[in-house]
């Protein structure tokens, strides 16, 4: 009987993110269209497998959808400023309505569990309440929005509370205030204002949007903060989506994610694969370079041994590999280690060895490599080194495209030329440094 590699694979590289992601929570902001079939069963299931993996879930619906569809079917004029509705009792009325419509959906959706499945018929806790206290947005431009109000405060002991209680907290896009009126809310400025205050580990914006895209219409997988703020979309709900993104993350949110709910599964995807669905935003870089450490060592082993195995970089012990450890530079990526190289230098020579590049077959061809030799470059000036060298058998061309020539063993440090191995007949190629 033949295993099934595939799926014995995506469970070993999918286990470190179920151990990362339990105990965490997340709020989830659920576009206009998320609660429509058959996205909304998709996401039921994936609610319920994501409730069960132990991360604690924030739902927001979004409503402008839904009210503008009931208010047509009345006759009842709306109108917006500024892409903000003003909320006059008679649309209150409607707003209620389909609040407490999407309300008692979710409710008994997620009351149903898994059907066909192991957790058939399990029942999860669904908790709502006046957990939002609001304001009116007053009156703006000489326009009065009335009933149309922002966040005030969020009760956040209390939704924490709720999630302690392991229940799945709803906030539906209304606030009350003290004197106990009712206010129509930004759906998408009540999740990230949310985020911010219970301290969420994750901002997540399903909507009709894949995430933020290049000029050419492709993709962007990550970025930080900064990146996505100079980004110009040309859809303006995306726009939006953009800056709930960030907010939340300069407000302290590590991680905020725009994707796609109509694509069945994408919340898996972006969670539980190392390059996920959609975008992702957060304050600091998702793909650093930085020195290595002890921990890294079985990391940077992994990256290594396949190439040793072919012969393409030297063997090198456990033992040697963790004394040398503060001579590599790692690319790390989600909390995982994706390329590696060694900067070894001769300070009586003025010279320094570039060795061990090694790269996760996954992530070649990404300007890896040049980005770990740029950063080893710029310690060795910093070392007043005056020129690299590599041996290298197999990667020749790429060091000549990287402003390496080939040059004669005679020029390397005596120790170097001491050790050369003739068997491997590696070939020399050097660089100065400007």
């Amino acid at each position: 009987m033949s295993l099934n590699r595939p799926t014995i694979d995506w469970f070993r590289h999918t286990v470190p993110y179920m151990k990362a992601h339990r105990g965490r929570t997340f709020v989830v902001y659920l576009g206009n269209g998320a609660l429509a079939e058959p996205h909304l069963t998709h996401l039921i299931h994936d609610f319920t497998l994501l409730h069960t993996l132990g991360i604690r879930l924030v739902l927001v619906p979004a409503t402008r959808a839904a009210i503008e569809s009931k208010l047509e079917s009345r006759g009842i004029e709306s109108h917006l400023h500024s892409g903000i509705r003003i909320t006059d009792s008679s649309i209150l009325d409607v707003v209620t309505e389909v609040t407490a419509t999407q309300r008692l959906q979710l409710e008994t959706r997620l009351s149903m569990g898994l059907p066909d499945s192991p957790m058939r018929g399990s029942r999860l806790r669904v908790i709502s309440g006046n957990f939002v206290t609001a304001r009116p947005l007053g009156v703006v431009d000489g326009i009065d929005f009335q009933y149309t109000g922002a966040v005030r405060r969020i009760d956040a002991a209390g939704v924490i509370s709720a999630l302690d209680q392991e229940g799945i907290v709803l906030l539906s896009p209304m606030g009350f205030s003290p004197t106990g009126e009712i206010f129509n809310l930004s759906s998408d400025e009540l999740a990230t204002a949310a985020a911010i205050s219970i301290r969420a580990d994750k901002l997540i914006l399903l909507d009709s949007h894949r995430g933020l895209l290049s000029e050419s219409g492709d993709l962007i997988a990550q970025c930080t903060v900064s990146e996505a703020r100079s980004h110009n979309p040309v859809d303006p709900h995306q726009a939006v989506l953009r800056d709930a993104a960030c907010l939340a993350c300069e407000q302290g949110v590590p991680r905020a994610h725009i994707l796609n709910h109509n694509e069945d599964g994408v919340l898996i995807e972006e969670l539980f694969t190392h390059d996920g669905a959609g975008t992702l935003i957060s304050e600091e870089a998702f793909e650093r370079c930085r020195p290595a450490t002890a921990d890294d060592i079985a990391g940077v082993l992994e990256l290594v041994r396949p190439l040793e195995d072919k012969g393409v970089l030297v063997r090198r012990s456990r033992e040697r590999l963790e004394q040398e450890i503060p001579r590599f530079r790692v690319l790390e990526r989600d909390g995982r280690i994706i390329a590696c190289a060694a900067l070894y230098t001769f300070p009586d020579t003025g010279q320094g060895e570039i060795a061990c590049i090694a790269i996760d077959p996954g992530y070649r061809g990404g300007q890896r490599g040049q980005r770990l030799l740029e950063t080893l470059e710029a310690e060795a000036k910093a070392q007043q080194l005056t020129e690299l060298f590599v041996l290298t058998t197999q990667t020749t061309h790429w060091f000549v495209e990287q402003g390496f020539a080939p040059a004669s063993l005679s020029l390397l440090p005596d120790k170097k030329q001491t050790l050369y191995n003739l068997q491997r007949n590696s070939k020399v190629l050097v660089k100065a440094l400007n």
